[in-house]
C-alpha cells in the first residue's frame, strides 16, 4: 500500500546537501522500522538508510558517514539527511515501512517484503 509520503528531493550540486522527509498521515511511524531506498535510471532499487522502532539504524557502505536517518515522533516523519552528495546519488529516493524487523532485512527488502510505501521523490545532483 502507499500510504507514505517523501518531500524534499531536488537539484543540487556536487558537495551539497538535502534532507528528506518521510510521513503518514493514518498511523505512527514511531511503531515501524522505517527503510530508505533508492532506484537510479537503469538500475535496481538499493537500500539506504533504515531506523528501527527502537532507533538502531543502519546505512549502506556507499552513504555511509554520508547520510543520516533519524526520526521526531512528535512530528511522526523520518529524516534523510544527506551531505556531501555525488552524482552518483542521484535516483528516485523512496521510503517503506515494516512493523517489525532489523535494518539488514529492511534494507534487502523487496517491495511485497514491506507493508507501506512512498511515492518517491526524486534526487539529482547534477552541476
Amino acid at each position: 500500500q502507499t500510504l507514505l509520503v517523501e518531500s524534499g528531493g531536488g537539484l543540487v550540486q556536487p558537495g551539497g546537501s538535502l534532507r528528506l522527509s518521510c510521513t503518514a498521515s493514518a498511523f505512527r511511524l514511531d511503531n515501524y522500522s522505517i527503510g530508505w531506498f533508492r532506484q537510479a535510471p537503469g538500475k535496481e532499487r538499493e537500500g539506504v538508510s533504515c531506523i528501527t522502532s527502537i532507533d538502531s539504524t543502519k546505512s549502506a557502505d556507499s552513504v555511509k558517514g554520508r547520510f543520516t536517518v533519524s526520526r521526531d515522533i512528535a512530528k511522526n516523519m523520518v529524516y534523510l539527511q544527506m551531505n556531501s552528495l555525488e552524482p552518483e546519488d542521484t535516483g528516485i529516493y523512496y521510503c517503506g515501512a515494516r512493523m517489525g524487523g532489523g535494518c539488514t532485512r529492511i534494507l534487502g527488502a523487496k517491495t511485497s517484503d514491506l507493508e507501506y510505501w512512498g511515492q518517491g521523490t526524486q534526487v539529482t545532483v547534477s552541476s
